[in-house]
């Protein structure tokens, strides 16, 4: 995250120095982490406005000329958007998802869409485009409107810009809508969870044995969990099995004299 936010900053840095700002009136915050370091999910469909899309290229263009052989994947999902919107004469900023800001940004060219028209035009799947556009017709967003005014969606639901929308607030936190994981879900998560752990015990495992060449087992676990535990706390259990496939496949070997020692096999 510390070097996310020094590429950032060079990356404002350089923008500002450019003869003509490429993404002048937008502002752009980019978090940046190796895929082994984000949440085991693979990135929605959406298609970004031209506007997002030039500035996604300009931070592409900066960040790839510093780091050569990497591929930049964006993660719509996780992101947040700030707009400025007007509503009659009073203006608000809106904070919201990624989704919500490119599903608004088509109602400066358009009064009146479908849920079809919004669903063709953004790409995003039907459950997401469902999830984020009703927290924007809720009372207290009432962003926009729909007709029928009913809670089910159909493909041809029109939606509309809702100008008549008030708030004490100028700053408008839109609040989303947190689905709950069913049991499948939460054990295919944990399932690519445990999965990357297991890599990360590994190397953590090999790592040590490497310096050390031959250490006795217990003291192989406290160095293994002390070494992830600012990420996750090991069970000692797994370690010894991830111990065990290693020695399988001829990265360490038990001690002739003594089987509680491993020796590392360069």
């Amino acid at each position: 995250m510390k070097q996310s936010s020094q590429t950032i900053d060079g990356f404002k840095t350089y923008v500002s120095n450019l003869d003509a700002n490429p993404i002048k009136g937008m502002e752009l915050n980019v978090q940046v982490l190796t895929t082994g370091f984000w949440p085991t999910q693979s990135a929605a469909k959406c298609t970004l406005p031209p506007e997002i899309i030039k500035c996604c290229e300009v931070f592409q263009k900066y960040y790839l000329s510093n780091h050569n052989g990497r591929r930049l994947t964006w993660q719509t999902t996780m992101g947040t958007g700030e707009l400025r919107a007007f509503f009659g004469k009073k203006r608000h900023e809106l904070n919201v998802s990624t989704h919500q800001m490119v599903i608004l940004l088509l109602f400066n060219t358009h009064d009146t869409l479908t849920f079809k028209d919004i669903l063709n035009a953004t790409g995003i799947p039907a459950p997401d485009l469902h999830k984020n556009l009703l927290p924007l017709l809720v009372p207290q967003h009432k962003i926009l409107l729909k007709n029928p005014p009913v809670k089910k969606f159909a493909a041809t639901d029109e939606f509309s810009f809702n100008e008549n929308f008030k708030s004490k607030l100028f700053r408008v936190k839109v609040l989303q809508v947190v689905q709950k994981e069913t049991e499948p879900e939460r054990g295919e998560t944990q399932k690519k969870v445990d999965e990357d752990r297991k890599h990360m015990i590994e190397a953590a495992i090999v790592r040590t044995m490497k310096s050390r060449k031959n250490m006795q087992h217990q003291n192989l676990v406290a160095e293994v969990t002390r070494q992830l535990s600012t990420r996750f706390r090991p069970n000692p259990l797994t370690i010894k099995k991830r111990i065990e496939s290693l020695i399988e496949r001829e990265y360490l070997e038990r001690s002739a004299t003594d089987r509680k020692v491993y020796n590392y096999l360069a």
